[in-house]
């Protein structure tokens, strides 16, 4: 079977597995910026959580596909349709010889995911399939999909029809609040931040999100020596700008490391968009622990090959 591109709409990418273990070389992790959405989708349609599936921004976007298969549907909140009928997300959706897929745009949260139940074409690059834009590699070409771009797909048909728990449903809003812990440079006895509401300007990316508010203030307010960050650190600048890194950041930076957020969360992050609120949640170590260990069990009795 095959999968014609008709809109992709503003971003649309394969995404697949993290790259794991090669920071040290100045490579990002990559993958999904929502990997729970990603796992959900893909678990519908019967295949392993991070199997490669589009991830597509904002929307709309249109898609045709040319013999019988089965897709599902996760992430922001949007409407979608087949021949002009409505059909709902985090269920398992079949479809006929030229069936033609329209999503509308978000109208919260960033990211849709799109599982299909055939394999889905993708260049493997460093442990991973999924595209990394700044340096062109993986997914497909290495790009972003264009209009017209032809995937060709490994039929598959006649899976269960399945829809994802209640409980595992992410509930996509304008707000958010991330639980996170002091970073390396978090001023002593600063109490702001738990209380201050922030919110994420139009400069968003799958590198990361620019975040205004007001943040702490630091005696030396220049440039540092560089040193490690990750998806979810939160960098301000001289001119007290917050940046939070998502899954394409880069792996070393000089801005002040203010916070950390907690691995439990961070797929959250994915789903910001410009003008949603923002809170962070100051927590210890062990909470934070804690609330992966929580939110690992809840997944797995349904996921048992998913991991934060």
């Amino acid at each position: 079977m095959s999968l014609r591109v008709l809109d992709p709409g503003i971003q649309c990418t394969v995404q697949a597995a993290a790259r794991d273990g090669l920071r040290h070389a100045g490579v990002p992790a990559c993958g999904p910026a929502d990997p729970v959405s990603m796992a959900l989708a893909n678990r519908l349609v019967g295949k392993p959580v991070a199997a490669p599936c589009l991830e597509i921004t904002f929307g709309p976007a249109c898609f045709r596909f040319e013999s019988r298969t089965q897709i599902a549907l996760t992430g922001a909140r949007a409407t979608a349709r087949v021949g002009g009928v409505e059909r709902p997300f985090h269920t398992t959706i079949s479809l006929k010889a030229g069936d033609m897929l329209e999503l509308g745009p978000a109208s919260a949260g960033a990211r849709i995911y799109l599982a299909v139940s055939g394999d889905l074409p993708a260049d493997p690059f460093l442990g991973s399939a999924s595209t990394y834009l700044p340096a062109g590699f993986g997914g497909h070409e290495g790009r972003a999909l264009r209009k017209g771009d032809h995937l060709r797909i490994a039929s598959m048909d006649g899976l269960p029809q399945l829809e994802t728990p209640h409980a595992l449903r992410l509930p996509v809003s304008a707000s958010y609040a991330l639980r996170a812990v002091e970073g390396p440079d978090w001023p002593p006895g600063t109490h702001r931040l738990t209380n201050a509401v922030y919110r994420v300007t139009p400069r968003l990316s799958r590198m990361g999100a620019e975040i205004d508010g007001d943040f702490p203030s630091f005696p030396d307010a220049g440039p540092k020596p560089s040193a490690a960050v990750f998806p979810g650190t939160l960098q301000v600048t001289p001119q007290g700008r917050g940046f939070l890194l998502l899954p394409d950041g880069q792996t070393t930076g000089g801005y002040r490391h203010l916070l950390q957020v907690i691995r439990a969360d961070r797929h959250l992050m994915g789903q910001l968009r410009p003008g949603d609120s923002l809170r962070f949640l100051m927590c210890t170590q062990d909470q934070a622990e804690a609330a992966l260990r929580a939110k690992q069990v809840l997944l797995e009795t349904w996921m048992p090959d998913f991991r934060l």
